[in-house]
């Protein structure tokens, strides 16, 4: 093992022609390297790779590899040079033309990403469109990048056209023709303290006892999936959907209601269930419902 070259994961990274940080975070899946306070440790993995560690007065420690590591059965097998692009949250603010401050905030409302405590955490939902989730090599910061498929994706493109004041064109597809046809059937003429227009008296109670309470919330928003279907109404904070369930001698509505909890139990969404009783009784019931997710009304 004496004539054996050893080069830094730097080093190895640009000899396979990947980024630094993705290579971190592929060896780290393998178990040859983790992170204690905030530095690059080896595993017992890495270790029997002939990792090692070196270290000077100038750099500090850093982790070596043999020059060949990259031969090695077990790193070929996890190792695969990703065929699609991945994009970060700069490149999509220049693609969309929005500040680069406000990207990670939109996905977060979207429910791909949510904010740690240095950085952005890839969430079940940003996993299942592609989301790949990374963090930088000097600081260990949290971020996540995106395939270019991304670019396509409805409810990410509706959502900047609704921010930049584009008009979006509504399409009765087949996902959404039970939504669609019961907003048609029932006219949202109900107008709110806070000005929404709503289908229903009791819409328009909930909607009333969250402007209220300071409770800031959409009417009708769409749920950020590829499928069609509108929540009554969405709370960003705490990343909470609300429905209230009003005909239910209706065997067409029961239908929609089933199909509707189906998409949110599928999805993992925050929901929260209200009933003509719950209405009756809104004071004692809705603070209950919300303090579950941390929300904290009044």
């Amino acid at each position: 093992m004496g004539n054996t070259k050893y080069i830094s994961t730097t080093a190895l990274s640009k000899l396979i022609n990947i980024p630094t940080s993705e290579l971190f975070s592929l060896l780290m899946k393998m178990g040859w390297i983790e992170r204690k306070n905030d530095t690059w440790c080896l595993t017992e993995k890495g270790k029997m790779k002939d990792g090692q560690l070196r270290s000077d007065s100038i750099r500090g420690t850093w982790i070596v590899w043999p020059e060949n590591i990259h031969e090695d059965k077990d790193f070929l097998e996890s190792f695969h040079k990703p065929e699609t692009k991945f994009i970060n949250a700069t490149a999509l603010s220049q693609i969309f033309n929005i500040s680069k401050f406000r990207i990670n905030p939109i996905l977060s409302e979207l429910g791909w990403v949510e904010r740690d405590r240095k950085g952005w955490i890839l969430t079940n939902l940003g996993k299942s469109i592609g989301g790949k989730q990374l963090e930088y090599e000097k600081t260990g910061i949290p971020y996540v990048t995106w395939p270019e498929s991304i670019l396509k994706n409805k409810r990410l493109v509706e959502t900047f056209q609704q921010l930049i004041g584009e008009p979006m064109e509504e399409k009765d597809e087949v996902q959404e023709q039970n939504d669609v046809s019961f907003r048609e059937k029932f006219e949202a003429k109900h107008r709110t303290a806070d000005g929404h227009f709503v289908r229903s008296k009791a819409e328009m109670i909930i909607d009333n006892w969250l402007y209220m309470s300071e409770i800031v919330h959409a009417y009708e928003r769409k749920l950020p999936i590829e499928e069609d279907v509108y929540c009554d109404f969405y709370l960003p904070i705490g990343k909470v959907y609300i429905e209230y369930w009003g005909m239910e001698n209706d065997p067409k509505y029961l239908d929609r209601k089933k199909a509707k909890l189906d998409i949110y139990q599928k999805y993992g969404f925050h929901l929260i269930e209200l009933t003509d009783a719950d209405i009756q009784n809104l004071d004692d019931v809705f603070p209950k419902k919300l303090l579950k997710f941390g929300i904290q009304a009044y």
